[in-house]
């Protein structure tokens, strides 16, 4: 497996040699992905097909994101890519590079997948898909409108803009709603971003917004939540970047869900959730069905494969997974 490209806006990327789909991140190469893909492509039969990890800095310099996807958009054997941590930045620097943004790219303006077709790039918001078949993966059926809990979203990026999309849609769920939606983040401009597409959606549910720069200001918002609600890590920290964004002393709701988004790195997040997982009588959740998710929708557009998200087939690529990882 080739080691993951450094992105600069003076990279010079080659020709790929052979179908590849890019993997557009920070620390790409430490991803299962590098050891899953190449048995899901032999399993659903995709070919003599590769997979390219390309990493970027932390809200990094849009010629870098530029640089990146006019070469998949002109490159015939590059079929696209998932982005994952840049997917709000990468819309906002390549927008005009693509000729189609499905509708939740247009509503969220973010993509976490890009595909061709008929000769067009093509950007997809799959978030709102996959993290909503994570969540139902775990969360009781019918939980909100039977426990009256709430949601507590650390981080206002991409996956939370996703999530809490998912939850808010009254369509989908009727009465099924949490009390109270709280978002907090360590900066206002995503605070402000995502008020703003929740505002377009328009929210059935009471939303609060926090700005909370410190883990203590996390904290205490949790420290407010009503029993059997849904806390969430929607921040990089404990994969992207060490550490969490709650301190040891933050006390998770009593039979509440704790569910960190990421599941590699130092996890600092679900080590606080373990430690209360007693006590709290709490359902502790890692990212790891969120990845089998989030990679098999962006396989399936790219490759324009079907793949299907529950069932014995589901299930059989996510035994592939979990064996290979």
């Amino acid at each position: 497996m080739a080691e993951a490209i450094q992105a600069t806006a003076q990279t010079q990327y080659l020709p790929a040699r052979k179908p590849t789909i890019y993997f557009i991140g920070m620390t790409t190469g430490k991803s299962s992905i590098m050891k899953v893909f190449p048995r899901w492509a032999e399993h659903l039969r995709l070919g003599d097909v590769a997979i390219q990890g390309i990493d970027c800095k932390w809200h990094d310099d849009p010629a870098v994101y530029r640089r990146a996807v006019e070469f998949i958009k002109s490159d015939p054997l590059s079929l696209g890519a998932l982005v994952t941590t840049h997917k709000i930045d990468l819309l906002t620097a390549c927008r005009d590079l693509f000729e189609h943004l499905d509708p939740y790219a247009q509503l969220m303006g973010e993509i976490s997948c890009i595909s061709k077709r008929g000769g067009q790039l093509r950007g997809h918001a799959k978030d709102p898909i996959t993290s909503g078949l994570s969540l139902e993966a775990f969360l009781p059926g019918g939980h909100w409108r039977e426990t009256g809990a709430e949601v507590f979203s650390i981080g206002a990026g991409g996956s939370s803009i996703a999530v809490t999309s998912y939850i808010m849609d009254r369509d989908r769920h009727g009465d099924n709603m949490p009390s109270r939606i709280i978002v907090s983040n360590r900066s206002q401009p995503r605070l402000a971003e995502i008020r703003e597409i929740h505002h377009k959606i328009g929210s059935p549910v009471p939303v609060e917004y926090h700005h909370a720069p410190r883990p203590e200001d996390n904290d205490a918002l949790m420290a407010t939540l009503r029993p059997h609600s849904l806390v969430m890590n929607a921040t990089g920290l404990g994969k992207d970047a060490p550490g969490s964004p709650l301190t040891g002393s933050g006390v998770f709701p009593d039979r509440g869900f704790a569910w960190d988004f990421n599941y590699r790195g130092d996890l600092l997040f679900l080590d606080q959730a373990r430690a209360q997982q007693a006590g709290r009588r709490l359902h502790v959740e890692d990212g790891w069905v969120y990845f089998i998710h989030g990679w098999t929708r962006v396989v399936a557009e790219v490759f324009d494969v079907d793949i299907p998200t529950a069932g014995p087939a589901f299930d059989e690529i996510s035994r592939i997974a979990r064996e290979a990882r």
